[in-house]
């Protein structure tokens, strides 16, 4: 399932062009530009956030062979957003209603196309999976974002392996 997305950017000071974003899930070959993207962003973005044990615990989770292997078996879902065939965002859920990682190149920030992944899989979560929840751990620099899409705090901020999140869960409207 592809959905089309028509987000406008300013390129001059009045003029708005329209991007039109593919979001759909990613294919086989695609892991790689995926985890490539999700690393970028993570250093540009994340990783001040983070211990250096927390930088390389998240590399050694993006390069994991296990995860690659779910993904290719089905059982660890990527979905990407794609602005002419190139890959600018990514999402992927794992255990069928917990985001693993949301991550969007910084030149397509504040576009809408996180909100739109976030949308997308939850309507794929609620359709195809039959829940009416989703959770995502969220990084310092993603809490705010999260809490506009309706998420909720479900504990208070916690460090593992030296990353900080929040644990978070928002209910999935039928109305998707």
């Amino acid at each position: 399932m592809t959905e089309e997305l028509e987000f406008g950017r300013r390129v001059g000071r009045n003029i708005i062009k329209p991007v039109r974003i593919a979001v759909r899930p990613a294919y086989r070959n695609e892991w790689d530009d995926a985890m490539a993207l999700a690393w970028r962003t993570f250093m540009q973005f994340e990783a001040r956030d983070c211990t250096p044990e927390g930088i390389e615990s998240f590399q050694d989770f993006i390069t994991d062979e296990v995860l690659h292997k779910m993904f290719m078996l089905g059982s660890y879902q990527l979905f990407g957003a794609y602005d002419n065939g190139r890959m600018v965002g990514m999402i992927s859920l794992r255990n069928e209603t917990h985001i693993s990682l949301l991550f969007v190149d910084g030149q397509y920030h504040r576009l809408g196309i996180g909100r739109g992944l976030v949308e997308y899989v939850s309507s794929y979560v609620l359709t195809e999976e039959g829940h009416d929840s989703i959770t995502v751990d969220a990084a310092l620099y993603a809490t705010g974002f999260y809490h506009r899409l309706g998420f909720v705090d479900t504990d208070r901020q916690q460090t593992r392996d030296g990353i900080r999140y929040t644990p978070m869960a928002r209910r999935i409207s039928t109305k998707i």
